[in-house]
């Protein structure tokens, strides 16, 4: 059952995801704040004056992807807008966050004004909302916002000039925060929980998965906290361009570290081989073109890229591989991977087509690894718990072997007290006055003659089990060999004699045989292996006298007379 909704609850997300992979931006962005807004790109010959194109919609392309115009500066012109901006509800203009050196807004009013506003050296940083959204305030003038007109700088377009822009309200905007927030609060909470979890049952288990475990879920917490925008936030003079850089970093890191997690949670034979040698060229790898990327990023922002996606594409190839050494070889984990993984994966390989514009680009999709990593790190969170279920298990498993390994090397096979050797090891040491009964089954050698070898281990049973049961639970019972018994017990709580041989008399044996014996007793110190074999020889001697004194009775003597 708890499988079987697992499956299930994957096949809601890949669905999820691949309809998110799918959508235009336009219904992609419904989710979020404002109105979706038409652009029209002219690229930028140089010279050209923003108060003239403004007013000139018709020279912009509105046909031709924006990717296809390649990397330099352009014009980029929105559908009429004809929406007043109000103090008490303002009007903003939400976009992308893309590489770019600068962004200039340029808005034409109904009464023929213009505002404009222009980056500075951080770039659209000090416009950043959570979400990495870039948000411009629209200037609050008594007529009509007509339509804007943005000026780009450096582009990269790498996927897009611009992209996901919308108008919105100053409320709508707040709402959005507020959601996002909500969000990504409850995100990071549950990430330092689950390492707060992980590193606990790591001080205890000391599994090395554990701290991989810790390690992929805090990289992808950084990565978060890169790829929300939150990062220029706490440090508001920094680049876009540099946090774009650092988000790839993290992303890079994310994704090895979660290979590493995988290769060392599987049983080693499942990565025994080509298969181990290959994840760990492709971790290596995928954190090698992160820092490619960081580095090369402000010279070949398009090659850097370009092989980032390509590395990153490998990362999907490591799934099938695994899926099949983990079923070809039994592995108790392969459900788990299969549902943790699903995800990742998906959202990894719609994200690369979005890299190679097989598909649109939109918000739900750029920030889909959140969500499928998410995923990940709670199924993982499971599988850890499940794995150490397992170990437990083992452990469990091994503990009983041992015990009883143990148990069968200190019994008697015959009647399950205990050996000689096992009898010595737990009786010398005793503290305080012991009492020590050695019994002896009289003519034992006629029993056997009489029942045959089985009735005589019958009544070895018989006799040990009425040992047993009639002497007091902190006594040591044991056959030291043949038909002789052991019996140790404190002096506080002795051992009556007469009461076991009377025992013995009414005890019914096979054929109705009677069976005695003689006992003899002697009392003493236990406390080493000297004082045992005193406490022995009086024992022995009293048990010689019972029998000198015609057997089916007991004697016994002081250990200084031994």
């Amino acid at each position: 059952m708890f499988r079987r909704f697992l499956l299930r609850v994957l096949a809601v997300l890949a669905a999820c995801v691949c309809l998110t992979g799918i959508v235009t931006p336009a219904s992609a962005q419904r989710a979020l704040a404002g109105e979706p807004l038409q652009v029209c790109v002219l690229p930028d010959t140089g010279g050209m004056d923003p108060a003239t194109l403004i007013h000139h919609p018709e020279r912009f392309d509105c046909t031709t992807e924006q990717h296809k115009f390649g990397p330099g500066n352009f014009w980029v012109i929105s559908n009429d807008i004809n929406r007043r901006s109000l103090s008490g509800e303002p009007l903003n203009a939400r976009l992308a966050s893309l590489w770019q050196d600068g962004l200039s807004l340029h808005i034409l009013y109904a009464d023929g004004r213009m505002a404009s506003s222009a980056t500075d050296a951080r770039g659209v940083t000090p416009l950043l909302q959570l979400g990495a959204l870039v948000e411009q305030p629209l200037p609050q003038l008594d007529s009509d916002v007509v339509r804007l007109l943005w000026h780009v700088q450096g582009s990269a377009n790498v996927r897009g000039i611009v992209l996901g822009t919308r108008i919105s309200t100053g409320s709508q905007s707040e709402r959005t925060n507020l959601t996002m927030a909500a969000l990504y609060a409850a995100f990071a909470g549950l990430c330092v929980a689950l390492i707060i979890y992980n590193l606990a049952l790591w001080g205890a288990l000391r599994h090395r998965f554990q701290l991989y475990y810790c390690v992929m879920v805090a990289a992808l917490l950084a990565y978060t906290f890169s790829s929300s925008g939150a990062l220029a936030w706490v440090f508001p003079d920094i680049a876009n361009n540099d946090r774009l850089r650092i988000n790839y970093l993290l992303l890079s890191f994310t994704g090895a570290s979660a290979l590493i997690f995988a290769r060392s949670f599987f049983e080693e034979r499942i990565f025994s081989g080509w298969l181990g040698r290959y994840t760990a060229a492709v971790a290596t790898a995928l954190a090698g073109v992160g820092i490619l990327f960081f580095l090369s990023a402000p010279f070949s922002i398009r090659s850097a890229d370009a092989a980032f996606t390509t590395v990153f594409l490998a990362l999907a190839t490591v799934v099938g591989p695994t899926l099949w050494q983990a079923w070809r070889r039994r592995s108790n984990y392969l459900w788990l991977f299969a549902i943790g993984w699903g995800v990742p994966i998906l959202t990894s390989i719609a994200r690369v087509l979005a890299g190679l514009r097989v598909i649109p680009w939109n918000f739900w999709l750029d920030n889909s690894t959140i969500l499928a990593m998410v995923v990940e790190a709670l199924i993982s969170s499971l599988a850890i718990a499940y794995r150490i279920k397992l170990l437990r298990d083992e452990r469990d498993w091994a503990i009983a072997s041992e015990v009883m390994a143990r148990r069968l090397a200190d019994t008697d096979p015959l009647t399950g007290l205990l050996n000689r050797r096992a009898f010595l090891d737990q009786a010398i040491g005793r503290p305080g006055e012991q009492q020590l009964l050695l019994a002896d089954l009289d003519h034992f050698k006629r029993v056997n003659e009489t029942l045959g070898h089985d009735g005589g281990d019958e009544v070895l049973r018989l006799f040990a089990r009425l040992l047993r049961t009639h002497v007091p639970a902190t006594a040591l019972v044991a056959r030291m060999g043949g038909e002789e018994f052991a019996i140790l017990s404190s002096a506080s709580e002795p051992v009556e004699p007469e009461l076991l041989l009377a025992k013995l008399r009414a005890t019914r044996m096979p054929f109705d045989l009677l069976v005695t014996a003689s006992i003899g007793v002697c009392k003493g110190p236990l406390t080493s292996d000297v004082e045992w074999k005193a406490l022995y020889r009086g024992a022995d001697s009293a048990l010689f006298e019972a029998k000198l004194a015609g057997r089916d009775r007991a004697r016994s003597t002081l250990r200084a007379a031994a």
